[in-house]
């Protein structure tokens, strides 16, 4: 055994572990899509008091919003917090296992403090719609803390008395009860609350520039899920069209339909095995995962500054310098390592802007949507909440500043797919054509592509994701066709979630 395989075994072990631990501790993590439809809930509550002019659309309301959106909506919320109070007594457990606590552990437990009593706030207007007074008080009792305690935590806690009085036999009114109302709640139940209040004190013009408020948020509330929900509804219908005809053509033509690997030529592939796993393993875990972490950890504790801490835009700009550097020490590896291999056979690497490459790449991102949102569907009864997501998405769900939420169209939809499919599709998948057959590397390449995001809860939606983009690729022979598919799906995801976070 030569050293230069010695070492790589060491490191594959290290690397295993590393994947393994990430994986592992994902577990623990709340599923962004929990999140995610928490603030569609709002959206829906929200949309919900809309009173529109044309009654020919109050099916299609009852269609997008449910029959009982209030009754909906206090399940999600009573789930959604059942889960960040497991995750903040997980994180009490660890600073209890560690002296002293780290700054990051701290913040985080206070972070999922005051989420778990702002979510309490939110319930308590819930079970009071639905008649639950009683129910209510108690959650809200739950939320009132002793003096001293953290300031947001004692803001909350003061809310959640103002809340109780508003609904107390007899009202209690707070004197700053409009100001800590507005302060801490928004949408729909900002509306509700304030509704009470100008009720118990009689002041009619408020309240009906309330309503007007009110009615004007829940148009654009309507018009905002109509939009978020329509057109992945309008792309599922499209794709499965497009699903339908593979499908059909395959049962026909069999041999010469698009699906049959007879019509997928495999690659030329001059290299052995190891070198696939060197690839790998120097160019995409060792860096991007040991080495590039470390580096910034060490720059951070050198120059003092905290993640956490950084401002949205700081974190936007954070995440694409970190792939910056990913792409570029990843791809710095590949080309070192298949530079003796120059020229390459023909059909490595494709960048071609002739053909029908746009075709292709818009065709398979229309058949992804419904493959992917079935899997996903799936797999949120599989993992129940649980198993992490991409840090990026929830960053990008609340944020309000522009220049931020370029920045993440920056990394998600040009440095992201650049940088994946130049690995997974441009060197990964043809180098597997070697070894396995077409549909084989398909899916081991997307299997690797999926796990190399270190989200338990995101594997079986990226397989069948990178699935799609490698069946792309094979068949335009185009590396534009797979990063345009990429791209739009990642800004559709954000469009998404830009539309959910400013309305919902």
């Amino acid at each position: 055994m030569t050293f230069k395989r010695l070492i790589l075994i060491v490191l594959t072990v290290g690397v295993v572990f590393s994947v393994g631990l990430r994986l592992w501790q994902s577990w623990s993590q709340p599923q962004f899509q929990s999140r995610l439809e928490l603030f569609q809930t709002n959206l829906v509550l929200q949309a919900s008091t809309y009173q529109g002019d044309d009654p020919n659309l109050d099916s299609a309301r009852r269609a997008l919003l449910g029959a009982e959106p209030i009754k909906i909506a206090a399940k999600e919320y009573q789930t959604f917090r059942q889960s960040v109070v497991k995750n903040l007594d997980q994180t009490q457990s660890l600073l209890a296992a560690s002296p002293g606590g780290s700054e990051t552990l701290q913040l985080t437990r206070s972070r999922q403090q005051q989420l778990a009593l702002e979510l309490d706030l939110r319930l308590g207007i819930l079970q009071v719609s639905q008649g639950q007074t009683k129910e209510a008080q108690q959650t809200w009792a739950e939320v009132i803390q002793p003096a001293g305690s953290e300031p947001d935590l004692e803001s909350l806690s003061k809310t959640a008395g103002t809340l109780a009085g508003l609904w107390n036999q007899p009202p209690q009114l707070m004197p700053d009860a409009e100001s800590r109302l507005k302060k801490n709640l928004d949408g729909w139940f900002r509306y509700q609350a304030l509704s009470q209040l100008y009720q118990l004190q009689q002041r009619q013009d408020a309240l009906a520039a309330l309503q007007l408020e009110q009615q004007q948020a829940a148009g654009r509330a309507y018009r905002s899920l109509a939009l978020v929900g329509g057109i992945p509804v309008l792309g599922c219908l499209i794709g499965g069209g497009i699903l339908l005809f593979l499908l059909g053509q395959w049962l026909v033509q069999r041999k010469q339909s698009l699906l049959s690997p007879a019509g997928m030529a495999a690659w030329t592939v001059p290299w052995e095995r190891e070198l696939i796993w060197e690839v790998l393993i120097f160019g995409f875990f060792l860096v991007g995962q040991i080495l590039l972490p470390l580096v910034l950890q060490l720059v951070q504790g050198a120059s003092g500054f905290n993640l956490a801490l950084l401002s949205v835009r700081g974190k936007a700009v954070y995440i694409l310098m970190d792939y910056i550097l990913l792409t570029i020490g990843g791809l710095g590896v590949l080309y070192f390592l298949i530079q003796p291999f120059f020229p390459l056979p023909e059909g490595w690497f494709r960048f071609n802007f002739k053909g029908n490459w746009f075709w292709w790449g818009l065709g398979g991102y229309f058949a992804a949507l419904p493959l992917v949102i079935v899997v996903s569907l799936v797999n949120q009864a599989i993992w129940k909440g649980q198993g992490g997501s991409n840090p990026l998405l929830p960053i990008a769900l609340e944020s309000r500043d522009n220049v931020a939420l370029f920045i993440f169209f920056l990394t998600a939809g040009v440095a992201a797919p650049l940088f994946e499919e130049t690995l997974f599709r441009g060197f990964l998948l043809p180098s597997l054509t070697r070894y396995f057959s077409i549909w084989g590397a398909i899916a081991l390449s997307a299997l690797v592509f999926a796990v190399a995001h270190l989200n338990l809860s995101e594997v079986l939606p990226l397989t069948t994701l990178g699935m799609v983009l490698g069946f792309v690729y094979v068949r335009s022979r185009n590396l534009l066709a797979s990063m345009l598919l990429h791209g739009l799906w990642n800004s559709g995801t954000l469009l998404s979630l830009i539309i959910l976070g400013n309305t919902g």
